[in-house]
């Protein structure tokens, strides 16, 4: 990589400025709001990845199946700002905050209207951008006292300071509660206390691909305390939340990037399920089982989820079937769990396995990920077989996805779907998302998977039953997800240790 150590004002208008930093980069800085600013590189002029599923176009609830023009910030209103420039410096002033550019060592420091600065980068060499790659690095100055919150399920003590995390989605299953990195999440909004100032601020850096965030691991003698956020791909597409609490800086990202789905009542109630009751060879009985227990005890449950076992074809997972051994009567079962007062859940799975009934009708319409050059359906290990992933940027995905879920799930009475392993574990270079007709690789997309397939649930639902207020749940995502689903801590042993610190990372959970 190589720094940016130099700038010069190319260009200003009424939103904000845009800087020449040398070899071919550009970057771009608006404010959106009084205590909202974007920062954004352009490399060749354009951006990497040109659509965005995370942030709204301004006032609007969601973004497009196809996601919003990543820089068309046109629907946001005019913000008053005041834009000073001298050989040396540029300044932007809102009501609010001030930003002020050195362009000679290149670097931004950022205060209230009084002067307190709340966060700058640091001194030397913030900005390193790659060479032959996409990669970049953005370093803040950090000092003693300095608190960290936020990216996502992330283990251990809520204050994240002094780790190095990573912002990338794994099947973590059994992962160490305490110390455990990283688990099913790519969520790189950070939230920073300032100690000198008191102010709260937040980070959100819009990009899909994997990346880390340094939060006082690293020390280099020549920079001083500073915290950085890394990426192997995308873009520096930042948005600086000024709070000035912490809690301001969540309810903004809310505004930013769509507020919380509201769930159903049954929702907060008594959830029941064990992986062992849909896998075993009686399965139906066991699980009436549970109503028969629940009504013995007087135990109110609200919703039994359905283990994948469900699906089973000998050990694998085949989703959209039904193992009528195991369950020779399905409907009649979810409609004692409806008797009974309990809503069913149903475990839903992204991956067909390449000897599932229905891969070669998927693979015809063109609705697995592909290769970069190649239309055929790229495959990676999953559960006990290969098999290849529904690609949601691809209509014909999002299409076969919603009747399937239709026709062999909530026909059958089922009330809800779990969104499970949707991660796009595929770890190959070329896997390419079709991109609603802008293809993009999966290194930048696959929390925008996870993402779609979880509004293509919800949609399902809402279509089987408009009168009803839908709810779905998923393991995986990025910012955004909020708007359609809740989710929850993943794979983990019974254990009094994973119950505790399971609690911190709820409460660090994405869920606003």
């Amino acid at each position: 990589m190589k720094p940016i150590l130099r700038a010069r004002l190319d260009a200003c208008d009424a939103r904000g400025f845009t800087l020449d930093c040398g070899d071919g980069a550009a970057m771009r800085i608006v404010a959106l709001a009084d205590d909202l600013v974007r920062v954004t590189l352009l490399r060749g002029g354009a951006v990497r990845q040109k659509r965005t599923w995370a942030v709204p176009a301004y006032g609007e609830e969601d973004t497009d199946w196809a996601g919003r023009a990543r820089l068309d910030d046109g629907a946001w209103p005019a913000v008053a700002t005041a834009i000073t420039a001298s050989p040396a410096e540029v300044v932007l002033a809102t009501k609010a905050l001030r930003l002020g550019v050195t362009l000679d060592a290149f670097r931004m420091d950022w205060a209230l209207p009084d002067g307190t600065v709340f966060a700058r980068d640091r001194d030397a060499q913030p900005y390193f951008l790659g060479q032959g790659t996409h990669a970049f690095r953005h370093a803040m100055a950090r000092a003693p006292g300095d608190r960290h919150f936020g990216l996502g399920d992330k283990t251990g003590p809520l204050d994240l300071t002094g780790r190095r995390l990573r912002c990338a989605m794994r099947d973590a299953l059994g992962f160490d509660p305490e110390r455990g990195d990283p688990l099913y999440k790519n969520w790189p909004f950070l939230i920073v206390c300032d100690a000198a100032s008191g102010v709260s601020h937040g980070l959100f850096y819009d990009n899909g691909a994997e990346g880390a965030f340094d939060l006082g691991c690293e020390h280099d003698n020549y920079f001083g305390r500073y915290r950085a956020y890394e990426a192997e791909d995308g873009d520096l597409d930042l948005y600086l939340i000024l709070g000035p609490r912490l809690k301001d800086v969540t309810a903004k990202f809310v505004a930013l990037t769509g507020r919380t789905a509201l769930p159903p009542r049954w929702s907060l109630g008594y959830a029941q399920t064990a992986m062992a009751l849909a896998d075993a060879p009686d399965a139906q009985a066991r699980i009436q089982g549970v109503i028969d227990a629940a009504k013995a005890h007087d135990v109110p449950i609200s919703a039994f989820h359905f283990g994948s076992g469900y699906t089973s074809i000998g050990r694998k997972r085949c989703v959209f079937t039904w193992n009528r051994a195991k369950f020779p009567d399905p409907k009649a079962l979810i409609r004692a769990f409806h008797e009974a007062g309990t809503k069913v859940v149903a475990n839903l799975k992204p991956c067909l396995l390449d000897d599932h009934p229905r891969f070669g009708e998927v693979a015809a319409q063109g609705g697995f990920i592909a290769g970069r050059e190649d239309p055929a359906p790229l495959k990676s290990q999953f559960w006990d077989g290969e098999g290849a992933h529904v690609d949601f940027t691809n209509p014909a995905g999002v299409a076969w996805w919603k009747e399937g879920l239709t026709r062999e799930v909530l026909a059958y009475g089922v009330d809800a779907g779990w969104n499970d392993n949707n991660e796009y574990g595929l770890w190959d270079d070329e896997a390419t998302s079709a991109g609603f007709g802008e293809p993009a690789p999966l290194a930048l997309t696959r929390p925008v998977q996870a993402l779609l397939m979880t509004r293509a649930t919800r949609e399902a639902q809402l279509e089987a039953k408009p009168e009803v207020r839908p709810f779905t749940v998923s393991r995986a995502g990025g910012p955004g997800l909020q708007r359609y689903a809740q989710t929850w801590s993943g794979d983990n042993t019974t254990s009094w240790e994973t119950l505790r610190w399971n609690l911190r990372t709820g409460l660090q959970a994405p869920e606003p």
